[in-house]
């Protein structure tokens, strides 16, 4: 079975975009798209800099177009499985057919501007913690008043709330952990974030879904969702939730994945999954970063996809 992941925001990388223009319709479906988003994709994707994208209203349709814009050089038919984190699932989701790539686009927009609105109410953060026990870093960031805002698995957990409470977690960090604080605009997939989902919720009633043509798995829970409509819901609510990445790794190795391919700007979930799904059944990956990496994941879908 062949999954192809969507990545979140933080992967992005200055100019990540600009050979992709080599090929035909890139350019026009940028724009296109930026008009749906309410930013300059083309602008963003090439030539501005890292503090220009790193700016969430800008970067999250940065993402979900990226990763749209290149599966549609890919023979989709042979993918048995899409998936996404945090911004990335709506990605996953129209690759998937709950969601047009417009819609897609449209709602991506509207989550990134309403999420940096949301983080300019008050100040907060995020901060990684890398290592330990489990339970134990859970119970520490809980006890300064934090919470558990994505679950990486692979050793990584990150914490999210009052700039206070991240202070706190530093100076007392759970046993063999290390903490690295994050450049992010604010405490996302937090209750902070409440305002944004209530007018996500707003913008996607006017969505009308299809159900998934593949497995699509959920950043709540892990599971597959196969009612459109339910994605959609777990969509809007996944802004103040959880991101799950460490139970969706898990149904990836309970159903047998045994390739993956990571959407552009691929790194960060092909790092986690090789970390967490290690040994004999460990997927074999592609990174795709540029039309160079298309061959090697075409390649990838003809020799597994389709098999389960």
């Amino acid at each position: 079975m062949l999954a192809v992941l969507s990545p979140g925001q933080g992967s992005q990388k200055p100019g990540f975009l600009t050979p992709w223009l080599d090929l035909t319709g890139t350019e026009a479906r940028l724009r296109d798209w930026s008009a749906l988003a309410g930013v300059d994709l083309l602008h963003l994707g090439t030539a501005a800099d890292a503090d220009e994208i790193k700016d969430t209203a800008r970067t999250q349709p940065l993402l979900v177009a990226a990763a749209l814009l290149a599966a549609e050089h890919l023979p989709l038919d042979g993918v048995a499985l899409t998936a996404g984190h945090s911004v990335g699932e709506l990605g996953a989701a129209a690759l998937a057919g709950v969601l047009s790539a417009d819609a897609a686009i449209s709602l991506a927009g509207v989550r990134g501007r309403e999420m940096a609105a949301a983080c300019a109410l008050e100040p907060t953060g995020m901060a990684a913690v890398l290592g330990g026990d489990p339970d134990e870093v859970i119970a520490a960031i809980e006890a300064n008043g934090l919470y558990p805002a994505n679950r990486n698995g692979a050793g990584q957990i990150v914490a999210a709330g009052a700039l206070d409470g991240l202070d706190k977690l530093a100076a007392a960090p759970p046993a063999r952990t290390r903490i690295i604080r994050l450049q992010v605009a604010g405490a996302f997939h937090t209750p902070y974030m409440a305002p944004a989902e209530t007018a996500l919720a707003a913008e996607a009633a006017g969505i009308t879904p299809a159900d998934p043509a593949r497995t699509l798995l959920s950043n709540l829970d892990g599971t597959a969702v196969d009612d459109g409509a339910a994605m959609v819901q777990r969509l809007v609510r996944q802004v103040t939730a959880p991101v799950r990445w460490d139970l969706c790794m898990r149904t990836l190795a309970d159903l047998g994945v045994t390739g993956v391919i990571e959407l552009p700007p691929a790194g960060t979930l092909a790092g986690l999954v090789k970390r967490e799904l290690k040994g004999d059944g460990a997927p074999e990956i592609v990174t795709l970063n540029t039309p160079d990496d298309l061959p090697a994941a075409r390649d990838l879908i003809a020799r597994i996809g389709g098999r389960s």
